[in-house]
């Protein structure tokens, strides 16, 4: 594995980092939603896990994509 190879996974694993900023402030709107709405929170809940779900399908794919520069 040559030094650019490295330099390109170390990148493509930053895609976590990503997912990770952007799934915590989700969760913390959705948790403002609830305290303001407290009757909607099955529809609130339901948006959420939706979207943390592709959120987390981002971070996967990065790593993914990493290992597979590695090992190639």
């Amino acid at each position: 594995m040559d030094g650019l190879t490295a330099i390109g996974a170390g990148i493509a694993v930053l895609t976590g980092l990503g997912a990770g900023v952007g799934m915590g402030i989700a969760t913390s709107k959705a948790c403002e939603a609830v305290a303001r709405q407290p009757e909607a929170t099955s529809k609130i809940q339901q948006v959420l896990l939706i979207g943390l779900a592709l959120a987390e399908s981002t971070a996967i794919y990065g790593f993914v994509i990493a290992i597979l520069m590695i090992f190639q």
